[in-house]
């Protein structure tokens, strides 16, 4: 395999003097979650001009508060929506082959505490891998009571079975879409973190552009676009109504969003390289107990949500959820006192027709494309395993509506992400704790800056925190502690106990305040559980 080519730096003024220097792009991304992400790499891979703009930080959203699973959606399959479990299959395998840094297969048991489990839900599984067929990642394995225990070692044993076992996909959800917009820049795309879309910008009642400011400076600036896509996620229907598409009701009405929670413990209480899986818990949810850099991340719920904070906080009912479900299928029960972090992540799930807007579990996860009467491309929907394929979707609707005319086929199917090439073959899984093996082929990259010997705590070198801000488009202690390294969600406590230590760092990088006090805040949201 090629060795990696020197990362290219993502200098702070660089990028805005690319900004203020104008011209016309052929598209204009809004929103740098895995959507907007995935249409700008794709886009730029055309040989498209392309520019990005992101309020916050990439991936700051709900791409950064997942699972953290590539999957082909066993719920969609339950559900008849065979389609959508293809499309998902196929784009799993996508991701592993162009992100093996930092995606890979994980093997996950069901645990059958009833005579009817195994071969109901086993019987289910064989239809998932003939549906994977190629793109298959392992065998479904029909599990005795011992072969279930040596997979989950401390699962209750009261009553059990056995189980199955089938495979999906893991991943680093914010570190991959860190890496899909430093390989969109790679391909020519402008792409600029923490500059939020101000405005619309209209000629004779058509989009035209669109207004900008930097948060670090407060300069503004003015775009000029063919193509205005909106990628905002749970957020779309704001810059719709800005584009005066629709009546504040008609936008509202576009979804409904949920929102899912997630709690951090140490892997002792499950020391596996499988997950548990429970595909129907007491109120008819699924349970994960996955193994992620090093700790175990429980969850998930799925409760309607009508208010949008950027930072949602859990619910008191959702939190007694996951721990008291856990606690029906581990030997030793995680308690409050044991959470490391907790995040919470919006959905932006579409609302069909028929839907009262009491219960998302129903909903489809299908992705939807909407182009207003003035232009605007509003994109909406879908999941992480398949942004590829959404960002297919969304230029070949901009170019059927005469936005993108002679646009080239897509060749992001194999495209690999950059720290893809030299890889080594024994790559470490996901599940193991962080270290230098996230870059790929990046790390020696990162090893020959100033402070590879040097560990704060919990992987993170100086290195790599310097990596982050010269390369990976870090401004923020937070941007670099919740995203480029993930302690923010594996040990909270941890977290804001590097906070100073990070922040001088970053200081001496970008000249500028790292926000060191907003990040301890946020550490102490993501260890304080809802009374």
């Amino acid at each position: 395999m090629p060795t990696a080519l020197p990362p290219v730096p993502t200098d702070r003024a660089a990028l805005l003097q690319r900004l203020s220097e104008g011209g016309r792009f052929d598209v204009a991304v809004v929103g740098g979650g895995a959507t907007g992400l995935g249409v700008a790499l794709d886009a730029a891979s055309r040989g498209l001009s392309v520019v990005l703009l992101e309020g916050q930080d990439f991936a700051k959203g709900t791409s950064s508060r997942s699972t953290k699973l590539l999957h082909g959606g066993v719920r969609y399959l339950a559900q008849g929506n065979v389609g959508l479990v293809k499309e998902a299959l196929h784009e799993r395998t996508t991701v592993l082959r162009n992100a093996p840094h930092l995606a890979q297969p994980l093997p996950f048991v069901m645990p059958s505490y009833k005579t009817w489990e195994t071969p109901f839900y086993g019987i289910g599984l064989k239809v998932y891998d003939a549906l994977a067929g190629s793109a298959g990642l392992g065998a479904t394995d029909f599990l005795g009571r011992e072969a279930a225990l040596r997979a989950l070692p401390t699962l209750r044993t009261e009553g059990l079975k056995g189980g199955v076992r089938y495979w999906d996909g893991q991943f680093d959800d914010a570190r991959l879409a860190v890496t899909l917009a430093r390989t969109a820049a790679a391909h020519g795309a402008l792409l600029i973190n923490h500059c939020p879309v101000t405005g619309l910008l209209h000629d004779q009642g058509k989009l035209g552009g669109l207004r900008c400011e930097d948060r670090e400076t407060g300069r503004a600036f003015e775009l000029r676009a063919r193509c205005v896509i909106n990628a905002t996620g749970v957020w779309v229907d704001g810059l719709r109504r800005q584009d005066g598409a629709a009546r504040h009701a008609e936008v509202r009405a576009m979804l409904a969003p949920s929102q899912g929670v997630h709690v951090v413990v140490d892997r002792d209480f499950l020391p596996s390289d499988h997950a548990l899986l429970v595909p129907k818990t007491a109120d008819g949810r699924v349970l994960f107990a996955v193994p992620w850099l090093g700790k175990l991340v429980l969850g998930t719920t799925d409760t309607p949500r009508t208010d949008l904070p950027l930072e949602p906080t859990a619910f008191a009912h959702e939190i007694d959820f996951i721990l008291g479900e856990s606690a029906r299928y581990l030997q030793r029960a995680p308690t409050a006192a044991d959470v490391k972090s907790h995040w919470v992540g919006l959905r932006p799930l579409v609302k069909p027709d028929s839907s009262s807007g009491e219960n998302t579990q129903g909903i489809s996860r299908e992705h939807t494309v909407l182009i207003s009467a003035r232009g605007l491309v509003t994109v909406t929907g879908g999941n992480w395993t398949t942004y590829r394929a959404m960002a297919e979707d969304v230029l070949k609707k901009c170019r059927d509506a005469g936005l993108l005319p002679g646009l080239a086929d897509g060749r992001s199917d194999h495209l690999p992400l950059l720290g893809a090439a030299g890889t080594p073959a024994d790559q470490p899984p996901v599940s193991a704790p962080p270290g230098a093996h996230s870059y790929g082929g990046e790390r020696e990259h990162m090893w020959a800056l100033p402070g590879a010997e040097r560990e704060l705590g919990g992987g993170l070198t100086e290195a790599m925190v310097r990596f982050a801000v010269r390369f990976e488009y870090a401004r923020t202690v937070e941007d670099v502690l919740a995203r480029r390294s993930r302690l923010l969600f594996l040990d909270a406590a941890l977290a804001a106990s590097l906070a100073e230590e990070v922040g001088a760092i970053v200081r001496q990088e970008t000249g500028r305040d790292p926000q060191v006090a907003d990040c301890v805040a946020l550490a102490r949201q993501h260890l304080t559980l809802p009374a």
